[in-house]
């Protein structure tokens, strides 16, 4: 895949890009590893400083990156907007509670006592060079929710963006730049994918993070396996959303609409699954069905537009084969399912009914704006169908009664349980998935310790 941004609104190739060489990467690679040796003697003060900058910067900048993400992905320009001022919100968590959260541990005296010790602790110490493996989907917010704790832990980052973001991964590298990181603070990899392997293999490199598909998750677990070295996996989702009879099931449907064309339908986070009780089925499909059809498809760079295009000529392909799939298998399409005509890889707000276990789309995730509901006839049917599926990133359920709400939360097999509201990340509460979602976490306290080293020091008596 060449590294050129490509407009999904209109296919047109605005930018291209040359792979860095053989020569290049090398005094990247050297360079991370001898700025992590000072950085990582730097005080969180002088990190918090740093980032603070980066984040008033990136306010500033706003408008500006906004469009290039919106051009280079597809995403509503408000919407690109709004992940730019959440990751400069980001920033500022980490720089303010990152010492709290890296603070040193004191056992018990109990404890230290019987060791046979005078006193002991538990520190964070950083690893070292960090290589990030990112997507295209939200191409600022998942660099930011690594960069922003990996560098408040004294480590150093190395980006492999994806290939048709190319212009916002060499603009957090300017971002960082000019907020007055030192140069191999953080650094962006011009490179494909094929090249991720090796660069992983590299002894400087001291642990990896990706988001992205199973299949590149599973490429970069099996290498950093063979050299055992630690990664951080958040792969694909096929979240469920839940409605029960106690639920507000207009305010249910209203949500579920943002909750599954967010991004253009392109979240791991997306719900994607719509697992309603019998009693209010038909009314949750109605006014959902209402709420897909309403939705302003559009040039992604207007204001009022709600679903912009996909972000690749070959995304859109995989989608519509999941949805003639399903409608082959007899499945009922209760509004959209049609590639409109004209130019941009566009696809219609999709709500599909019927569904049946042996359609491909029961288990894949489908990465754009189409919705699978089921009809479930108790909460115990509920849960099983929600648990019907190799994910288990995030979930929604909307209910009154708190005794379902113990038992969604006992019983999904999922990352995180929204209650009465859609999956949303927030730098205080940790992220990541179960089963083929991936493992490990990312924000909160818990993300910003995944890369560092927990060491014990222990003084005798």
């Amino acid at each position: 895949m060449p590294i050129a941004t490509v407009n999904p609104a209109n296919g047109e190739t605005l930018k291209t890009y040359e792979a860095m060489d053989e020569e290049e990467l090398e005094r990247r690679l050297r360079l991370a590893e001898a700025t992590f040796r000072t950085y990582r003697t730097t005080a969180f003060a002088d990190r918090a400083r740093l980032l603070n900058r980066a984040a008033d910067l990136l306010d500033e900048d706003r408008a500006e990156i906004a469009r290039v993400m919106t051009t280079e992905m597809g995403k509503p320009v408000r919407q690109a907007r709004a992940e730019a001022a959440k990751c400069a919100k980001a920033m500022r968590w980490y720089a303010e509670h990152a010492p709290e959260l890296l603070a040193d541990e004191r056992p018990a005296e109990s404890d230290v006592k019987d060791s046979g010790a005078s006193h002991a602790l538990v520190r964070y110490r950083p690893l070292g060079p960090v290589l990030a493996v990112m997507p295209w989907n939200f191409p600022l917010w998942q660099v930011v929710r690594f960069a922003a704790p990996a560098l408040m832990a004294g480590n150093v980052g190395l980006l492999k963006h994806a290939s048709n973001v190319p212009q916002t991964a060499l603009y957090l590298e300017d971002l960082f730049h000019r907020a007055g990181f030192t140069e191999g603070c953080f650094q962006t990899l011009l490179i494909g994918s094929g090249a991720v392997d090796e660069i992983l293999r590299d002894e400087r490199i001291k642990a990896a993070t990706l988001t992205g598909s199973e299949p590149a998750g599973r490429a970069v677990a099996s290498t950093a396996g063979e050299m055992v070295k630690k990664t951080v996996l958040e792969l694909g989702g096929s979240d469920p959303f839940v409605v029960m009879p106690s639920a507000d099931v207009d305010r249910a449907a209203e949500v579920a609409v943002t909750a599954r064309v967010q991004n253009n339908g392109q979240s791991c986070i997306a719900a994607k699954r719509f697992i309603v009780h019998s009693d209010v089925y038909d009314r949750f499909t109605e006014r959902f069905t209402e709420g897909m059809k309403a939705l302003k498809v559009g040039d992604p760079l207007e204001e009022e537009t709600q679903v912009g295009p996909l972000a690749s000529e070959q995304g859109r392909a995989d989608l519509e084969e999941l949805v003639d799939d399903a409608r082959r298998g007899g499945a009922t399409v209760l509004c959209g399912g049609e590639r409109p005509d004209g130019p941009g890889w566009y696809y219609p707000p999709t709500v599909l009914a019927g569904l049946g276990r042996e359609m491909r789309i029961h288990r894949e995730e489908a990465f754009g704006p189409v919705a699978t509901l089921y009809r479930a006839a108790d909460l115990d049917e509920a849960v099983l169908i929600a648990n019907d599926s190799p994910f288990g990133l995030s979930s929604n359920v909307w209910t009154r009664e708190a005794a379902e709400v113990d038992r969604f939360v006992r019983d999904l097999e999922a990352g995180g349980v929204y209650v009465n509201g859609m999956t949303a990340s927030h730098p205080a509460f940790p992220f990541g998935g179960v089963k083929r979602s991936g493992y490990g976490r990312e924000l909160s306290g818990h993300g910003i310790r995944e890369f560092c080293n927990i060491t014990t020091v222990w003084h005798g008596a």
